[in-house]
Parts: structure tokens; sequence; C-alpha cells
């Protein structure tokens, strides 16, 4: 008879699959564990042809099988049966050489524990444990990262949705320069809820129960991945609007105070086109390049480095126009200091000359929180723009994937405090109608 598996098919694909999830912490995740199912396809396959063309022996044996971890050939009762470590496993390399081993009882059967499960020795084709304890620290690591950025975008989230709220609701505070920040506002928040939307349809897909080899080839699937796929496209056109929601802040900022005089409304629309606009332009021809050259997975790895590029480029441009136009700001704002202490030597940058040419008083507030961000912004796309966590390892990678993650995740929070609740303008408005609000209900107020 063949040995047909049984009960133990259940627990030799569970602790396949606990072996390829810790294995791909490090490694790049989802793909390792894709890369190490398509190869155990192949070994499985491979073992079936090679089980039916064999011939069988004469008399009593133990009879050849693949137990879902290793392709065993014909045993000799009362020997055990030695085979290579399985070439799928992810850390074949540093286990070529060893064995897994199963015995053939004097009956002819395969050995088996509790008289159900295969019994097996594959010792030799484990991990090392020093290697398993790096992993699993870094396991650990990865998921204080995660608690981190989902408590800064959830924050972020949070002042973000009450910023634009306050912009809307007080009249007096629509204008051209409130909608520039509610546009940047809307950015961020849209980025943080595609970020918690993402990690919402992973957690959900790879935490389904497996119980079979149909559920591992659904898992995998491309149909599978559709929506985390469209969510990382949300991912990336947020990012992308970020920066250059935060380039038209810092533009408008430019032309308010170097610029001649200008009409806002004349300008808005092409405010509108490059912030929200720009990113369609990159997004559309990397989703197109992805969908057909890197069709895998949740479109988050980057094999060829081709691709990423075509994201990557237009932040780093806008990255490095922020900050040229951050030092040419800076550069007015030490002009108009030293003709402050000059008395306003300067004819251009006194103040009757700034507000004739409309440039009002709140602008160089507005400049302080522009300076503020401008290089936050800009410093860390540009030192870590080549260095990929496909290309970086170690502590540097760590360094690097802390660094991004608390920067962005936290970046909501701070535009919106410094864009609206440090604000002295919204600071008074909410003022005032904190005091009409008293006045219309005294009696709550004497109340308290």
């Amino acid at each position: 008879m063949r040995d047909v598996p049984g009960s133990g098919y259940r627990r030799s694909l569970v602790h396949f699959a606990w072996m390829c999830l810790f294995s791909s912490v490090p490694n790049g995740g989802a793909k390792v564990l894709e890369k190490t199912f398509e190869e155990w396809m192949r070994y499985r396959d491979e073992c079936l042809r090679r089980m039916a063309s064999e011939p069988y022996p004469a008399g009593l044996f133990c009879n050849r099988t693949f137990d879902m971890y290793a392709c065993w050939p014909d045993g000799s009762p009362g020997t055990t049966v030695n085979v290579s470590c399985p070439f799928y496993l992810p850390w074949f390399e540093k286990v070529k050489h060893g064995l897994v081993s199963r015995r053939c009882g004097t009956d002819g059967q395969w050995v088996t524990v509790n008289g159900s499960q295969p019994w097996r020795d594959y010792s030799q084709c484990e991990e090392e444990m020093e290697s398993a304890a790096e992993e699993e620290g870094a396991r650990r690591l990865m998921v204080s990262f995660k608690v981190l950025y989902t408590v800064g975008y959830s924050l972020s989230l949070l002042t973000l949705v009450s910023a634009l709220l306050i912009l809307t609701v007080f009249r007096k505070l629509r204008c051209t320069r409130n909608y520039i920040h509610a546009n940047l506002f809307a950015s961020f928040g849209l980025r943080a809820t595609s970020v918690m939307v993402k990690d919402a349809l992973l957690e959900k897909r790879w935490g389904m129960e497996v119980v079979q080899v149909a559920d591992w080839e659904a898992l995998l699937s491309h149909e599978a991945a559709l929506g985390c796929r469209a969510a990382q496209v949300l991912m990336q056109y947020c990012i992308l609007a970020n920066h250059y929601w935060f380039l038209v802040e810092a533009v408008y900022l430019y032309k308010l105070l170097i610029g001649a005089v200008f009409s806002e409304k004349n300008y808005y629309r092409l405010y509108l086109y490059l912030g929200w606009g720009t990113p369609v332009v990159f997004v559309v021809p990397w989703m197109a390049a992805k969908y057909l050259k890197e069709n895998a997975e949740c479109w988050a790895l980057n094999e060829n480095m081709a691709y990423w590029w075509i994201i990557r480029i237009p932040i780093l441009l806008a990255s490095l126009i922020n900050l040229l136009i951050f030092m040419r700001i800076l550069k007015v704002i030490l002009a108009k200091l030293r003709a402050n202490q000059k008395g306003y030597a300067d004819y251009k940058l006194r103040p009757s000359v700034l507000a004739a040419r409309g440039v009002p008083l709140h602008s160089f507030s507005l400049a302080k929180a522009t300076l503020t961000l401008i290089p936050l912004f800009g410093i860390h796309e540009v030192v870590f723009i080549f260095a990929t966590d496909e290309q970086t390892t170690g502590i540097l990678r760590y360094v690097k994937v802390f660094f991004t993650l608390f920067l962005n995740s936290f970046q909501g929070f701070l535009v919106a405090v410094l864009y609206c609740f440090a604000n002295k303008e919204v600071k008074s408005e909410m003022k005032k109608k904190w005091q009409l609000w008293k006045l219309d209900h005294p009696v709550l107020c004497c109340a308290q």
C-alpha cells in the first residue's frame, strides 16, 4: 500500500508555514514566502514524477511517499532512510549537506508518533540557533517599529482632521493660504489612512488559516493581492502628493515674500494641478511597470530599481526644489533682520512697501513654520534616497527604517500644529469664537 498523508498533512504544512514566516522577517517578508512556496511546489512535482517513474521493489518495503516536507524513496524494513534536506528551504545553502531521516519499521510501515503523525528527524535541516535568535530579535524590532508608526499615523490623522475642521468651519480663515494648508492636511490624512488600511489588509491576508495546499495557492495568488496593491498605489500617490503640496507651500511663500503683486485666484488652480495632478503623472507609469513587469505580491519590493526611480525621482526633485527655496527665503529673512537693525535702510523691505506689494504681516509667521518644515521634509529624503531597504543591511538598515518611519508618521502631526494650532491667526479666531459662545450660553458658563 502507498502511504497517503492523513492527519499529519496539516501539521507538516503549518510547520512549514511557520518556518517560512520566521525566516522571511529580515529578508523581504511575503516575497520570501512566495518564492519558498514556488520552490516547494517544484520540489513536490519533481518528487511525484520520480515516484511514478521508478519501479517498485519485490517483497516487504515501506512505500515511497511525499510527506509535505521531504521526498522519500522505498525503504527496507528495519532501516533508517536518509535523504538530503529539501532545496526549497530559504536557508538551504547553510544546510545543503545535511540529511533528514525516517525509520522504516519491520512491518513495512513508516514509524509514526502517537500512531498517526509521521516521525522524522530534520534537525540537520533546521537553521542555526544563532541565526534563528537574530531573526527573532529582528522580528520583535519590526513589531516595535510598526507600533511606533501606527501611533504616529493615528495621532497625525486625529490632529489633521481637527485642523481641517477648524480651517473649513471658521469663515474668516478661508483664504488661499489656508486652502493650501487644508490640501496639505488632506494629503497627509489620506497617506495615514492608506498606510493603516494596507496594514489591515496584510494582517488579514497573512493571518488566514492555512490547512492545505489549495489554501497556499489562494493566499499567494494575484487575485488575493488586489486589495493591498490598491492600498499600495494609493499610498504612493499620497506620498507624492505630500511632497508636491509642500512644494506648493514653499512656492506660495516664495511668491508672497519675493514675487511681484499677483492675483491669488489665478494661481490657486495651478496649485491644485501641481499638488494633486503631478503625482498622477508618475504613479500611473509606475503602476503600469509593476503590473507588466513585477506583478508579484503587494508591489512593495523593488527587484528592478528602474521602476523604483519612477517614484523616487519626483520625490527627490521636489525635496531639492524645496531646499533651494528654503535657502532663498532664508536669505530674504536674514536681509529683513539686517534691515530692521539698520532702521529699515533697505527700502524694499520696509513694512509699508511689503504691504503695498501684497505681503501681509502674517507672512513672516508663515515663513517661520515653512522654514521649520522644509529641512525636515527634505533632508531625510536626500540622505536616504540611495539607501533602499533592499540595499541596506544590519544596523544601517534599522537606523534608516526607524528615522523614515518616525518622520513620515509624525509629519502630519507636526504640520497640523505649526500651520494651524500654533498659528496666531487661528488661535485669535478660536478665542473670539469661544468668547462669543460664552456670551450666548451664560447659564452654562455660570454653572461652571
